[in-house]
């Protein structure tokens, strides 16, 4: 039996995700947080329910994973606490305290750094009653169930990402960028198809948003095989919706999966969530 087969989980989709139960993450033991971490890194997703958890207690379950990341823009980190991103639609005297509508779109983050975020979390503080899901796409299954040519066929590509690329084009919270992020985020390139590291699976890695292209192909083709391979990796087949409770903690694993939020009505309801990422390494 191996330290993570101890605890209690449940399958949140097929072979991917699991929700582990009977656990009290403020609780802060070290052997239950590694079966945690060990869940993760079998199943892809992990999801908490029932958490009730303070800045440090949060910060310290993503240090079991690993060193938290820094955030690229700072101004919706908590005070006090900047590996905590704050995700909400809620204003304090005409001020947001956070970013509204952050992560639409079909991506994995921090695609365009040299070295990508290992893990994303989000624990929920208020959730609205209805919409703003976040969706999970398993992107080994997705590698796995192509024809063995088309596998042949994208093996070795790479993949042009860019920070300005994404923040001057997207759809919400667009922004032309400073000198500074442009110096601090240079443009980087990665393997289409990523190898993890922790199981040797392999899995399709596009993202929307960072693409410029495909090293070696004209745009628009380069650019198209992309869009076409995160269409292809999102059917519903691959898919796992989470709807929101509060006191939910979900770590999805970045190096083999895309993510999406979805809307709400943001007239109607609050939402606010705090976001955490854990270091990776250079895909390969």
């Amino acid at each position: 039996m191996t330290i993570a087969e101890t605890l209690s989980i449940r399958k949140l989709k097929d072979n991917y995700g699991a929700e582990v139960l009977g656990v009290d993450v403020s609780a802060r033991d070290a052997d239950t947080l590694q079966e945690v971490v060990n869940t993760f890194n079998l199943h892809g997703a992990v999801l908490l329910r029932g958490q009730s958890l303070t800045p440090e207690q949060l910060v310290n379950f993503a240090r079991a994973f690993g060193q938290p990341e820094g955030h690229t823009i700072k101004e919706h980190t908590m005070p006090g606490f900047p590996e905590i991103y704050m995700l909400s639609n809620r204003e304090v005297n005409g001020k947001p305290i956070g970013s509204h509508r952050d992560g639409v779109g079909w991506h994995t983050d921090y695609s365009y750094k040299e070295e990508p975020v290992m893990c994303t979390m989000l624990y929920a503080v208020e959730v609205p009653a209805e919409g703003g899901d976040t969706l999970l796409a398993d992107m080994c299954a997705a590698y796995d169930a192509l024809p063995e040519a088309k596998r042949a066929e994208l093996d070795g590509l790479k993949v042009h990402h860019s920070y300005e690329h994404l923040m001057t084009t997207r759809l919400y919270a667009k922004r032309e960028l400073s000198p500074e992020l442009k110096a601090e985020n240079p443009d980087v390139i990665h393997p289409l198809i990523r190898t993890h590291p922790a199981n040797g699976r392999k899995a399709l890695w596009p993202s929307s948003g960072t693409v410029k292209g495909v090293i070696g192909m004209e745009n628009p083709a380069g650019v198209d095989l992309v869009d076409s391979l995160v269409a292809y990796g999102t059917q519903d087949q691959f898919v796992y919706r989470h709807q929101w409770q509060v006191g939910d903690l979900l770590v999805w694993d970045n190096r083999c999966s895309l993510h999406t939020g979805s809307l709400f009505d943001d007239k109607k309801y609050i939402r606010e969530a705090h976001r955490l990422w854990v270091k990776g390494d250079r895909p390969f």
